[in-house]
């Protein structure tokens, strides 16, 4: 069915058919969410079971290696990550994509379960939960108040704050950092205890026995029934004081008689600082599915409801993750609208015609507005991959209108009505507009079904990509036919030939005269674009140039809160010198503020803080990488501290994993290579997980001592971890509080800690009554391993390489000629991890993307021109345009990066679509004009020249504002694609303009030839081929 003619002779449903679709796009935008990333719903489960006060090497053991054991036969597992600190065991499972998440949690769940009862039994139930992609907090604020003191704005923050803006729609959660917790003390005198011959652990559990609220069974008085209650409650600090204890010797206590009891605060295990002062910070997570921007709008709105409830209270913004993508939206949006406008501006420039210039440029949003449709209906958001698609697409929507406009002004000029031209242009081009957006569908669709994590990136592309082009041919094909014929005006003006038309005809029959050389020619400049290869850095995301930054301090094993307080201050001091810097933001000891949710998030350890510094807008300061170098350089002066500078993102480190059964070839095998990583040039701090070794105290139990006494270790190790830390917080009594209940916690005075004689005239129970812990175990300083990392049931050694700015790709080539990488140990293997992993994943899922299109385009063609031989006649445009993509990416210093390659994807079917208009044409001028083949090529080249020039010079300008990079936003992103397509864009024309017409004559001899030899070898006469007339004619 001829749509454009029907169209024509019927305008009212091809209008309100557009007025539809344009409103359900516009419908469908409105709804769209915005976010930074799309929502990645991975199949990856972490586990996590703690033992407050075990040694990493007892966690190994006993419950590291149970969990693995028990998940390893799970079905479709890829890899599982083991990470073993301080009383934490975190093993995270990572299936194949293909795995549905909610039954990879099930199965994890259930294989946990099964090993439960093998676990030790002081462990808490593991917790086993799927990793969430939009886990990293969004927003974070410091809070401060004259009316409250810690305790009380810790309180303010985890009671009032938590509950206001967890009722906020998209809010996912609220997190505390920094402050304090109420607890009451019950700090034990060593001396009185020994005195009565008691132990901690036994005055802790007989104060829960005592202080609690328990179910007493039922009365049945008066004929009705009563539940029965005993209240052995307190409710102040000096009635608890006053309670009366009997202990395990039979004597009775009062407990303000061998303690002092105090309503105070917990052991402080977090700070967080702005700027240096001391404050209470909570950080807030957008919940699967939200868009970052409308729940940044309603905390601020929540928060400044709760501001004028309490007008003490100020509140500070702290880390911002809202602005950047609002930025990101609004620059996108513009870019798009600059693009659209140079667009037709460049067709206004060729035609000079206002009315023929509407009709093309009614195409623009008649094509993006109904992809929203798509977009929405398969729930996309609104984000930088779809954006990225469709500033991509906006200078290709126009082309198909410009082809179209074109061709029916070219037909006025011959003195046809605008309706007749109308109907005999759309008639003539029809085949060839519809074969070019097929072959761009068939680029853009194998995107969109890549595999890896890449691919669920790309799906949105993909889709995104082909719902625009798919909109723009029937917007060329419906709408721009009806509109010329009924808008457009007969040619009253005398018709000139561009000035440069005599010039390219008279190159073009040189090049069909001289074919062999100008396909030498074609060759040479293939060959040097590939050998421009390996001159271009690669990498897998461009590092982008955000107005944040960080700075992550780590202390040696062992360090105390106030020497981390310390050395953070220290480093915020050095950094506040580097100019840019506007404000810090510290977090020590938890925190989650820019951690990698790939890596399983932030670890909570007092050792560890985290500055996060706030840069001056972009545009006033100079590139952010600069600026982090300047940081490294301030911060060399920072003593005893390892340090890293910059959020870690993609584009910003290099992984590097070894493993190995042997721990002690392991760990020589981690010293070699990290000797060889710090001789690479231009990297930033390289930091190993293997060199953590922490001093711990043994406490070693003389058996025979001990057996004689009655005592067991497990008595021992308990009497140390009551008195020291306190009793597990399951097993602790409670003091309740109308809204919270308060632990109580009875262990030792804070300075008893300090002294190892002291602990070992502790008590402890025996089967003959207590005794002194020093007279059955020696207590001794030792060491052991601070962190254990293993991967896939073995330890491994992880190396952190900050990138600075030197290309990844690079990096990973260095690291695989480093001497001691070649010369591993038996049994130490290297692994790939991180970027350079999912890196190597994309080249091969875009190269099979790559071959899928080049196929779907090859098929298209052999559709479109009925000939199997033909469409090779093509090929030449689609590798020449690589070259000048090579070029764009050299001149401009932009990295081969994912960005980058997709631009070479679109290349690929924009360079066709050129040579399918000129092509056809030819074919077209043979089989219906009778014209010899040199002269169907120069009229092919005369007619179609103008609107090929045209498009791509509109297309160059619809990408322009993406290269220049106008605006507020980061430009990081889209640049290197931009630059890619626009070098391309420009090599494709003019060499596939010059290049087609002698490749196509040689295409069209060999398919003569193969007829002749068919005919011999099938005893026939040759067939006057009728695709084509010969020369002779």
């Amino acid at each position: 069915m001829n749509f454009s003619a029907w169209s024509i002779k019927n305008p009212i449903p091809a209008v309100m058919l557009f007025v539809l679709l344009t409103l359900a796009g516009l419908m469908s935008f409105n709804a769209m969410k915005v976010q930074q990333f799309p929502d990645l719903e991975l199949p990856t489960v972490s586990v996590s079971a703690s033992l407050p006060g075990a040694a990493p090497a007892q966690l190994e053991t006993e419950v590291a290696r149970k969990l693995e054991n028990a998940i390893a036969p799970l079905q479709g597992l890829k890899n599982i990550y083991t990470r073993v600190y301080d009383g934490n065991v975190s093993v995270t499972a990572e299936f194949r994509l293909e795995k549905p998440t909610q039954e990879a949690v099930d199965d994890v769940r259930s294989a946990v379960q099964s090993v439960r009862s093998d676990l030790p039994s002081d462990v808490r139930d593991p917790i086993v939960s799927k990793m969430n992609l939009s886990g990293a907090p969004i927003l974070a604020f410091t809070i401060r108040s004259s009316n409250m003191d810690d305790e009380a704005l810790s309180w303010f923050v985890d009671n009032t704050i938590s509950r206001a803006l967890l009722g906020v729609r998209g809010v996912g959660s609220v997190a505390r950092v920094g402050g304090v917790t109420r607890e009451v003390q019950v700090a034990l005198d060593p001396l009185k205890l020994q005195a009565l011959g008691a132990t901690a652990a036994d005055v802790s559990r007989q104060l829960k026995q005592v202080q609690t609220e328990s179910a007493g069974g039922r009365a049945d008085l008066g004929g009705s029934e009563q539940p029965m209650r005993t209240l052995a409650t307190v409710a102040t600090v000096e009635e608890l004081s006053q309670l009366e204890l009997s202990l395990s010797s039979g004597k009775r206590v009062r407990l303000d008689e061998v303690a002092s009891v105090k309503d105070t605060v917990a052991e402080q295990r977090s700070m967080a600082l702005l700027n240096g002062k001391p404050v209470v910070g909570f950080e807030i997570t957008r919940s699967k599915g939200a868009s970052e921007v409308e729940v940044g709008a309603a905390v601020h709105k929540a928060l400044d409801e709760l501001k004028a409830q309490h007008p003490d209270l100020e509140l500070t913004q702290a880390f911002d993750f809202v602005t950047p993508v609002q930025e990101e939206f609004d620059a996108s949006m513009t870019m798009l609208y600059e693009g659209a406008l140079l667009a037709v501006i460049v067709v206004w420039f060729f035609l000079r015609s206002w009315r023929a210039t509407l009709v093309s440029a009614v195409a623009l949003p008649l094509s993006a507005i109904p992809a929203f449709i798509g977009m929405n209906y398969m729930g996309f958001t609104t984000n930088i991959v779809t954006l990225l698609a469709l500033s991509l697409v906006i200078g290709i929507l126009v082309d198909d209108a410009i082809v179209e406009v074109e061709n029916i002004e070219r037909h006025l000029r011959m003195g046809k009505t605008p309706y007749q031209a109308a109907m005999e242009a759309a008639d003539e081009i029809g085949l060839a507009v519809i074969a070019t957006t097929f072959a761009l569908i068939a680029v853009f669709l194998p995107t969109a079904f890549m595999s890896g994590v890449v691919g669920k990136f790309f799906k949105q592309f993909g889709w995104t990509a082909v719902f625009a082009v798919f909109a723009s041919l029937v917007v060329a094909r419906m709408l721009t036919p009806m509109m010329a014929a009924y808008m457009m005006k007969p040619s009253t003006h005398v018709h000139e030939e561009p000035s440069w038309m005599p010039l390219y005809l008279r190159i073009t029959r040189w090049t069909l005269s001289h074919r062999w050389t100008t396909m030498a020619i074609a060759v040479a400049c293939f060959v040097g674009s590939i050998m421009l290869v390996p001159l271009i850095p690669s990498g897998f995301i461009p590092p982008d140039d955000n107005s944040q930054t960080q700075v992550y301090v780590e202390l040696p094993p062992g360090s105390t809160l106030s020497q981390t307080y310390g050395a953070a201050e220290q480093a915020r001091a050095l950094i506040s010198k580097v100019p840019h810097v506007k404000s810090v933001y510290t977090t020590i000891g938890g925190g989650a503020v820019g951690s990698d949710p790939f890596q399983g998030g932030a670890t909570a350890e007092v050792r560890k803080a985290t500055l996060t510094v706030l840069l001056d807008e972009r545009g006033a300061r100079p590139v952010k990488q600069a600026i982090e170098n300047d940081m490294r350089n301030a911060l060399v002066e920072l003593p005893g501290a390892r340090f890293k500078v910059g959020l870690g993102g993609s584009g910003e480190k290099y992984q590097l994993a070894l493993k190995g059964e042997d721990p002690v070839a392991l760990a020589q095998a981690a010293a070699a290579v990290e000797r060889d990583l710090r001789k690479i040039p231009g990297l930033g701090n390289i930091s190993s997980s293997a060199s953590l070794t922490r001093a711990e105290i043994a406490i070693r139990p003389d058996f025979s001592k001990a057996a004689d006494m009655g005592v067991t270790s497990n008595a021992i190790a308990e009497t140390l971890r009551i008195a020291t830390v306190g009793d597990y917080e399951s097993a602790l009594s409670k003091l309740n509080l109308s809204q919270r209940q308060v632990p109580i916690v009875v262990k030792l005075d804070t300075d008893a800690r300090q002294d190892l004689e002291l602990l070992g005239r502790l008590m402890v129970p025996g089967v003959k009554g207590p005794v002194m812990l020093s007279q059955v175990a020696a207590l001794e300083m030792s060491g052991g391993p601070a962190v254990i990392s293993r991967l896939n049931r073995v330890r491994n050694v992880n190396f952190d390489v900050e990138l600075s700015g030197v290309p990844l790709g690079l990096v990973t080539e260095a690291v695989a000629k480093m001497p001691s990488i070649t010369n591993l140990p038996a049994g130490v293997q290297q692994l790939e991890v991180g970027d350079a992993e999912v890196q190597a994943e994309m080249a091969t899922g875009f190269a099979v993307a790559l071959l899928t299109g080049f196929f779907c385009i090859y098929v298209v063609l052999v559709l479109l021109f009925k000939d199997f031989f033909l469409p090779a006649s093509i090929v030449p445009s689609v590798f020449l345009s690589f070259g000048g993509a090579f070029i764009a990416l050299l001149v401009t210093g932009k990295m081969l990066s994912m960005p980058s390659i997709i631009g070479l994807v679109m290349l690929m079917g924009v360079s066709t679509k050129n040579s399918i208009l000129l092509v056809e044409y030819a074919i077209m001028a043979q089989r219906e004009h009778g014209l010899s083949r040199f002269d169907a090529l120069i009229d092919a080249c005369h007619k179609r020249a103008r609107p090929i020039i045209m498009t791509t010079i509109a297309m160059v300008a619809g990408m322009l504002p993406l290269v220049i990079g106008l605006g507020h936003a980061d430009n990081s992103f889209r640049a290197p694609m931009a630059a890619a397509v626009i070098g391309g864009l420009i090599t494709s024309t003019v060499l596939s303009l010059l290049v087609t017409p002698s490749f196509f004559t040689i295409v069209d001899d060999i398919e003569h030839f193969w007829g002749r030899i068919k005919a011999k070898v099938l005893r026939r006469p040759a067939a006057a081929h009728p695709a084509v007339a010969t020369d002779a004619h």
